[in-house]
C-alpha cells in the first residue's frame, strides 16, 4: 500500500512539474499536426510572439489575443465522445465553448447543424473565428473546427486532442467541404 501511495505521489509531483513547464507564458509546447511543422515545435515567447510563430504571420496580425489565449489553454486537451470540459471534449462541443467564450456567439452542439447556421465563404476569404466543416466516413459535416490565419485551424482530433491543423494539408483537405461565418 506504501508503495502505491509514494508512486502516486511521485506521479502527482511529475504532472505538477509538467503542468508548470508546459503552462510557462515564455516557453511552451504547441501541439501542430500542420504540414510545415509536424508533431511538437517547441516554441518562445508571449502569446502573440507563439502563434506567429506557429501560423508563420507577422506578429502584429495576431490581434486577438483573447483567441489565442483560449486556444492555449485547450491545447492538448484529449478527445471525449460528448465531452465539454477540459477532462475530454470533442469537435463540435470544443467549437461551441470556444465560439461561446471567446465571441460571446451562442451555437448548435452538433457540427451538421453548426454548418446550417453559417454563411460560406471561400477558402480565401476565411477569417479568424470562422468554422470550417470536414466529411469524415462518408458523413457530411461530420467534423468541424474554428479557423485561425494562414490556413491553419484548432479542433478537437479524435486521435490528438486539441490541436492546431493546417487545412491545405493533403490529408484534411480532401475532407473539407466548407467553411464560413456563424450567421447571427
Amino acid at each position: 500500500m506504501m508503495r502505491i501511495r509514494t508512486a502516486l505521489l511521485r506521479g502527482a509531483g511529475l504532472c505538477l512539474a509538467a503542468s508548470i513547464l508546459f503552462t510557462s507564458c515564455k516557453s511552451k509546447k504547441v501541439l501542430s499536426d500542420a504540414s510545415s511543422l509536424r508533431g511538437q515545435k517547441k516554441v518562445s515567447g508571449n502569446v502573440r510572439e507563439r502563434y506567429a510563430e506557429l501560423l508563420n504571420v507577422p506578429e502584429r496580425q495576431i490581434r486577438n489575443e483573447r483567441l489565442y489565449r483560449f486556444v492555449d489553454d485547450w491545447m492538448g486537451v484529449p478527445y471525449r465522445d460528448n465531452g465539454m470540459d477540459k477532462r475530454g471534449v470533442d469537435c463540435s462541443g470544443f467549437t461551441s465553448i470556444l465560439e461561446k467564450e471567446v465571441f460571446n456567439t451562442d451555437v448548435p452542439r452538433i457540427a451538421r447543424v453548426m454548418a446550417d447556421n453559417v454563411k460560406r465563404k471561400y477558402e480565401d476569404q476565411l477569417e479568424e473565428g470562422d468554422l470550417v466543416f470536414f466529411d469524415f466516413n462518408g458523413k457530411k459535416f461530420s467534423h468541424v473546427g474554428v479557423y485561425l490565419q494562414n490556413n491553419k485551424f484548432v479542433h478537437a482530433s479524435s486521435s490528438k486532442g486539441v490541436i492546431i491543423s493546417d487545412l491545405k494539408d493533403p490529408w484534411y483537405y480532401k475532407y473539407f467541404s466548407r467553411g464560413g461565418t456563424l450567421r447571427n
